[in-house]
């Protein structure tokens, strides 16, 4: 009697614990798939802000650094030795001397002449002609002194006066009664001819015919030192009724 019971009592709780074992593990089982299917099937709850983030372009790499403010305040330095266009003295003799090396002369190639000048004419003469030699000394061409119009009086002009051509006495200002004088400021040339003339004073229906008469009068040569130079002068023409 006790061996029964204690043998029953021994079977039961292990077959009790071996259902429990496969009913948790199958339960596990289904909780384990629903999590992997539910992502699978519910795609609209995925986070949509993290995964477009991972599709934009990266932002563009940041400018490079200024250069150092050495090499501007250097040639600032250079720069600040030139004054007006000219080189100033310096105020320190600098620690190192760059010497320039200058470029060679082309080679003339056979054609030039000994003494020649580098770009000149194949089979040239030194200096231009025969025999001529080169020298560094430049020669001052002399320079024509160029005489200035002189101002010479009217009375001084009126005598070197060697054609006059009377002026033609407009009709209309002599229906009118007009008279009087009209001054010219005129420039002759060397040879004795009028240049220019210009109206200084006169009544405007007189002047037109004085300075058409004026025109072609002709002077004697002005000299000075023996030389005919132009000069500037006045021209007074006269308009008279009476004719004098």
């Amino acid at each position: 009697m006790f061996e029964d019971s204690l043998i029953v009592s021994g079977k039961r709780p292990g077959t009790k614990r071996l259902g429990t074992t496969v009913f948790s593990f199958v339960l596990q089982v289904m909780l384990v798939g629903v999590l992997i299917l539910i992502p699978l099937i519910y795609t609209d709850a995925l986070p949509k802000t993290q995964l477009m983030t991972f599709l934009v372009a990266p932002p563009p790499p940041p400018p490079p650094p200024p250069p150092p403010a050495a090499a501007t305040v250097r040639v600032v330095k250079m720069q600040s030795e030139l004054v007006n266009g000219q080189l100033r003295q310096p105020t320190k003799i600098p620690s190192k001397v760059q010497m320039i090396k200058e470029d060679e002369a082309p080679d003339l190639g056979g054609g030039g002449v000994p003494g020649g000048v580098p770009g000149g004419i194949p089979g040239g003469q030194a200096g231009g002609v025969i025999g001529g030699i080169l020298s560094s000394t430049q020669i001052a061409v002399p320079k024509i002194a160029v005489q200035p119009r002189q101002r010479v009086s009217t009375g001084v002009m009126t005598g070197l006066l060697i054609k006059k051509v009377t002026p033609n006495y407009p009709p209309l200002a002599k229906q009118a009664r007009i008279q009087g004088q009209v001054v010219l400021q005129a420039e002759i040339s060397k040879e004795g001819t009028i240049q220019n003339l210009q109206l200084v004073s006169g009544h405007p229906m007189l002047a037109p015919a004085a300075i058409e008469a004026v025109k072609q009068w002709r002077y004697k040569p002005y000299l000075l030192n023996g030389e005919p130079v132009a000069v500037e002068t006045q021209v007074i023409v006269n308009f008279s009724l009476t004719g004098g």
